[in-house]
């Protein structure tokens, strides 16, 4: 009855492809041939021809993932499964058991997508979170102060959550969680405190302080597990939920909002780096004429279009957003301004040089941007308006064009 059913549900809600074995003799005959790749291993401890837990044995010496499904379960026989490095185990004792281990499935899959940060000073107590947290599939960081770990969420792009010991070697784990807030922001990374602490008040402060989860030092492996697995939860779903809100509706580009949020956080890791940075507008020329001439439908084509080979051309390594109407906002992550200069300038021949398919009617558009350098610590509105007082100056100068210090100057030398 369990495996029928959790067979399907597998298949229905995970959309997994599942092989059933009932016999410790089926699962042999499956790797007597060319046998598919498997990532996870379901299993029963007690099979009919294997009670003593030698299908588990069997599947990890073929290098699959074992999770334990199971009926027969006592404090020794957890000692024993734990200690063969088993992702997780269900026990078969109550009617929501196969709606935990169909949980536990979606976890485990998609944990490899999550990264984690991990922070102590102390390398044992560093050494053992790893590899608790690298059973369980996260792609992981370690590193053994605080300073190393800021370096490492300005460094490494995506980390999901920190897990970090409150008594590190250079500063405590307040002092880290307030500069992570300052630095990244509210959602952005979620932070799991660890201490050995007695104190019920710490664990307070630490979560009054912004800390997502706590958990007191020593910790039974099923707490640390669960509790990581469910902030790690808790962050896909926001972070599932962030994208959707930063995404502009009709261009499926990064919206002004999102810009804005971001935007200065991007600037602050780029000075505290001391690496150069840029701003551009760029605004499609005459897009009011072409609305008014073949309709706001042709318009929104042209706007797609348009979105479309910006991302291309720009893809992740900078900030492409919609910031309203016909404009958009680029941040040029380590562009110096004369470098933003050409790839603006080759943006702007590209998008020229494409005609765009309008309702059967190749059209030809243009775009004028402004584009100022991000050199000094200032608010972000000020970088944006220096980029925008540019654009002004390409219009004004003709549209189809590219303004900067660097055009400025030349026209002046001129």
């Amino acid at each position: 009855m369990f495996s029928t059913a959790l067979r399907y549900r597998l298949e229905r809600e995970l959309g997994l492809a599942v092989t059933h074995c009932s016999s410790m003799a089926a699962v042999r005959a499956i790797f007597q041939g060319d046998a598919p790749e498997f990532v996870l291993a379901v299993l029963d401890l007690n099979l009919p021809d294997a009670p003593n837990c030698e299908a588990l044995d069997y599947v990890i010496s073929k290098g699959i993932a074992p999770l334990v499904f199971t009926g027969s379960f006592s404090d020794a026989t957890r000692d024993h499964i734990l200690a063969k490095n088993v992702l997780d185990y269900v026990v078969k004792d109550n009617p929501a058991a196969i709606q935990q281990l169909v949980l536990a499935v979606d976890r485990i899959l998609t944990s490899g997508k999550t990264q984690v940060l991990v922070v102590d000073s102390d390398p044992e107590s560093l050494q053992r979170q790893v590899s608790l947290i690298a059973k369980q599939r996260f792609q992981i960081i370690a590193v053994e102060s605080g300073a190393a770990a800021l370096d490492a969420l300005d460094s490494h792009g995506g980390i999901d959550m920190v897990v970090c010991d409150l008594a590190l070697s250079d500063m405590n784990g307040f002092d880290l969680l307030g500069e992570i807030r300052q630095r990244h922001g509210d959602d952005a990374v979620r932070v799991v405190g660890l201490s050995t602490s007695e104190d019920r008040m710490v664990a307070a402060r630490f979560l009054r302080a912004g800390g997502d989860e706590y958990i007191q030092k020593p910790f039974l492996v099923e707490e640390f597990n669960s509790r990581i697995f469910h902030v790690a939860a808790i962050q896909k779903r926001v972070q599932s939920l962030h994208r959707i809100a930063a995404r502009d509706y009709l261009t499926d580009i990064y919206n002004r909002r999102y810009f804005f949020e971001a935007g200065p956080r991007l600037v602050d890791q780029a000075l505290r780096r001391g690496e150069p940075m840029s701003i551009a507008i760029l605004d499609i020329d005459h897009f009011k004429r072409l609305n008014d001439t073949y309709g706001h439908e042709v318009g929104d084509i042209v706007l797609k279009a348009i979105s479309r080979r910006l991302k291309h051309r720009v893809g992740d390594r900078h900030l492409l957003a919609r910031l309203g109407g016909e404009e958009f906002g680029i941040i040029f992550n380590g562009l110096p301004l004369e470098e933003a200069l050409d790839y603006c300038e080759r943006l702007r021949q590209e998008l020229a040089a494409q005609p765009i398919n309008a309702d059967g009617e190749p059209l030809t558009i243009t775009v004028s941007a402004g584009l100022a350098a991000i050199s000094g610590r200032e608010t972000f509105d000020n970088y944006l308006n220096a980029a925008d007082q540019f654009l002004y100056m390409a219009k004004h100068a003709g549209r189809n064009r590219v303004f900067s210090e660097l055009s400025l100057m030349s026209a002046l030398a001129s």
